[in-house]
């Protein structure tokens, strides 16, 4: 899992520290380096994990933890905002980064006897030497679906959306809950309304913590609106050629609205 690369070796190069990604002389987060560019955190050759390949070329995660960094030209980025400001086929291997990284800082000791965990060479995981436990990184399965009523749309502002954000219905899927049978739940549970003609879309890593969203596409059957006033606060059928502020193509859901809206 761990990998010390060469110091003339051409790769890019994603640096965290707390919850920020690192972006060095005002460029990408994604910053395309040889290891030997890198001198202001040689230190933590040991700690460099591969997690992948961007534009034919290996990609590193060098994960800083609780260190600030005193480096001139240096900005601390979220993680929401990084995907937002890369290219679209930047957004899998900064949410696989992430992913790994909170992955390697929650698992250093182990949930079963307490002994210090060590990362495993050939795989993504964790093991404990003492009770022969062993962590793979988490994956939450979450569903997230565009419904749609003739010419119109539902959309729906949540507790934690920004204000005037309007987004597709989405969450978390149950244990011994089919993903069909969340998307009936959870649309139940949050407007109120019973939905017919569900088909599969597509799926989307989501690095908020470490979700796998799938898509889905759903038409109105039968019900009236009503918000379950904790998960949404506000939610309205909305005319295709007048929808409020919406996520962006990035993310699942913008596609989700693109696709039933045709915009």
């Amino acid at each position: 899992m761990k990998h010390r690369p060469g110091n003339n070796e051409q790769a890019y190069w994603l640096i965290l520290s707390q919850d920020k990604l690192v972006k060095l002389d005002g460029q990408s987060c994604l910053t395309e380096r040889k290891w030997s560019e890198l001198s202001f955190i040689s230190t933590y050759a040991d700690e460099v994990i591969k997690v992948g390949e961007y534009r034919q070329r290996n990609c590193y995660v060098i994960d800083l933890g609780q260190e600030v960094l005193d480096q001139q030209n240096i900005e601390l980025i979220n993680l929401r905002a990084a995907l937002m400001s890369e290219a679209l086929d930047a957004f899998n291997i900064l949410a696989r980064a992430w992913q790994v990284a909170l992955f390697l800082r929650t698992h250093k000791f182990c949930g079963q006897c307490g002994s210090r965990m060590e990362a495993v060479n050939w795989e993504l995981a964790m093991h404990c030497h003492r009770c022969q436990h062993r962590c793979y990184p988490r994956i939450s399965p979450c569903i997230i679906v565009a419904v749609r009523k003739g010419e119109q749309i539902l959309l729906a502002q949540g507790a934690h959306h920004k204000e005037g954000m309007y987004s597709t219905l989405a969450g978390f899927v149950e244990s011994g809950e089919s993903l069909e049978q969340a998307v009936h739940r959870e649309i139940m549970e949050e407007v109120g309304i019973k939905v017919k003609n569900l088909r599969y879309f597509a799926s989307q890593p989501w690095p908020f913590p470490h979700s796998l969203m799938m898509g889905f596409l759903a038409d109105w059957d039968s019900g009236e609106i009503q918000v379950d006033g904790k998960e949404i606060l506000a939610a309205e059928w909305f005319d295709f050629d007048k929808l409020p502020l919406t996520p962006q193509r990035f993310s699942i859901a913008g596609q989700l609205i693109g696709a039933t809206t045709g915009l």
